[in-house]
């Protein structure tokens, strides 16, 4: 979820609260967000102005959620026994920054060259080496690496007769391009150029490398309706 944007969680079918019986919705188990009965409804604390609880179908409605609203959230209908019926992971993230890339040909010549090939954004980059010949492009060896530990992916891959580099999250992404020909004298100059190209395209999955800024990407999930 992109911070500053509001976010339903919403309840599948109906809940029937009958007398005495009472509808919570729970932060991370400990921390009442609202509560609702067939009277009316209540929001608590720090969510007061900026959470609302529908009478209709005890749905929670946050607004313009933040970093601090990341969490789980559980509905609970308590009465003479306690009932779950919804439960969400919610993570909040920033859009991510843009990214820079920079390509590098070493000892080009109508046979073959070597890239080396940088993705960058503020805090973090990868860089690897490829070779590429009038048949294919191949990984060579990885470069360097430098991260902060973030919920975002940064990747290198090629595509067609594309180099890309990807910065994306649960909630945004951004890329750069490069040509691949404007580089290799040897993709570019080839009798049969869009061979090598293709053949490019089939092993692209074989050397994108890229890097999962974080071990564990948490996303928005919403558990089946218990």
């Amino acid at each position: 979820m992109e911070q500053g944007k509001d976010l339903l969680l919403d309840i599948k079918g109906s809940v029937a609260l009958t007398e005495g019986a009472d509808f919570f919705w729970r932060f991370n188990i400990i921390h009442i967000v609202a509560k609702s009965n067939y009277l009316n409804s209540v929001v608590f604390g720090t969510y007061k102005g900026r959470a609302k609880i529908f009478v209709q179908n005890n749905s929670l409605l946050l607004k313009k959620v933040q970093h601090s609203d990341s969490g789980d959230y559980i509905a609970i209908v308590s009465g003479e026994q306690n009932q779950r019926v919804a439960e969400y992971k919610v993570i909040v993230q920033d859009p991510v920054s843009p990214v820079n890339l920079t390509v590098d040909s070493v000892d080009s010549s109508s046979n073959s060259c070597n890239l080396t090939v940088t993705c960058s954004t503020v805090d973090s980059h990868i860089s690897s080496r490829f070779r590429c010949d009038t048949q294919n492009c191949s990984h060579v060896e990885n470069g360097s690496l430098k991260a902060k530990p973030r919920s975002s992916t940064l990747i290198i891959y090629f595509q067609q007769d594309f180099i890309i580099c990807n910065h994306s999250n649960q909630v945004s992404w951004k890329h750069k391009t490069e040509k691949i020909t404007s580089y290799c004298k040897t993709l570019s100059g080839s009798e049969t150029p869009s061979d090598g190209i293709s053949i490019c395209l089939l092993k692209a999955v074989l050397f994108s490398i890229g890097l999962i800024i974080m071990a564990k990407v948490p996303h928005l999930l919403k558990s089946s309706h218990l």
